[in-house]
């Protein structure tokens, strides 16, 4: 039974217990109409009340842009800024300044300068950290899913206190490894290292230790969910894309992925297939676009190739367009 007709069922149940049915033909099967403000026998059409108060907005809006331009309450709640985007500051800039009156404007500097000294460590601590973040989701372009989701873990660990004697880039660094990995959009450690500048041995300590006391689920990474957006960057077309998830499928049933760096062996595929359709790319492009070694995609090379049974056909697409 759906939600709608329990809804309902109970409805009418109370309605019965009430005894306040149609009095026309004793029906408890009564609808709201909102678009005519009428409440109505659904059996024999009596109307019971009209001109009903319309409680819904008096606004129409045609897309999110006119929404948010048109709603009359605030912004929701984010976890992307350090006060959830509930409080007010006084005095954003210098230029505030000069928009108060001559007489108010010492007063007015003697507030902005409180405010800022009363706010907590903590806020402190969130506003940088948070201002930061941003800097590096807009570096790897991730979502504002993704974005809000490191926010919030970020809070808790503020709350718990995990990130006392850490360094918050490496805190960062941890969280949008973790949540790029758990939504299923991984980025490479080594692009998040290159956007948050930090060391990776402090990145590895920060991640198992902040994996372990959030209790953050992290499953192995497919070397699938890379794809995509490595054909993207080397400019191939969809084709290659799906030539290189079929390899992939066909090397995930012979458990070759098993142990293997998913990053080594996405590279591999990618090569395999833009040779096998023509669009080719060497192993030096590739591995200098995806920030691996030439010796980790030949080794994947190697036993995918051999495995697959595609060894020959390889060399005879290479032999065909080095010529």
């Amino acid at each position: 039974m759906s939600k709608k007709e329990s809804k309902k069922e109970s409805k009418t149940e109370e309605m019965k217990k009430k005894g306040s049915g149609c009095p026309e033909c004793g029906s408890f099967d009564i609808i709201q109409d909102s678009s005519t403000g009428e409440t109505v026998c659904k059996k024999c059409g009596f109307v019971f009340t009209e001109a009903m108060v319309d409680v819904s907005q008096d606004w129409r809006a045609f897309d999110s842009d006119q929404m948010s331009r048109r709603a009359r309450a605030g912004a929701p709640i984010t976890y992307s800024k350090h006060d959830l985007g509930l409080m007010t500051e006084i005095g954003k800039g210098v230029l505030e300044l000069y928009k108060v009156a001559p007489t108010k404007r010492a007063q007015y500097y003697r507030m902005t300068k409180w405010h800022k000294r009363l706010i907590r460590s903590k806020d402190r601590n969130l506003s940088y950290a948070l201002s930061e973040l941003q800097r590096v989701v807009s570096y790897l372009g991730l979502s504002r899913a993704a974005h809000e989701k490191i926010a919030k873990y970020y809070n808790e660990a503020v709350n718990k206190g995990l990130v006392r004697g850490r360094s918050i880039e490496a805190v960062i660094a941890a969280l949008t490894y973790a949540v790029c990995r758990e939504m299923g959009n991984p980025r490479t450690l080594e692009e998040i290292i290159e956007a948050c500048n930090v060391d990776k041995r402090e990145v590895g300590r920060a991640y198992r230790y902040l994996a372990r006391e959030l209790k953050l689920r992290i499953l192995p990474v497919p070397p699938e969910s890379f794809v995509p957006r490595f054909c993207s960057t080397l400019g191939l077309s969809d084709r290659v894309q799906a030539k290189a998830l079929e390899i992939l499928k066909r090397v995930e049933k012979k458990g070759l992925s098993a142990g293997k760096g998913p990053t080594g062996v996405a590279a591999a595929a990618i090569y395999i297939a833009s040779v096998l359709t023509g669009e080719r790319r060497s192993q030096r492009e590739i591995a200098d676009t995806l920030g691996i070694t030439e010796v980790t995609i030949r080794n994947r090379l190697k036993e995918i190739a051999n495995k697959l049974g595609i060894e020959k056909e390889l060399e005879e697409k290479e032999k065909e367009e080095k010529k």
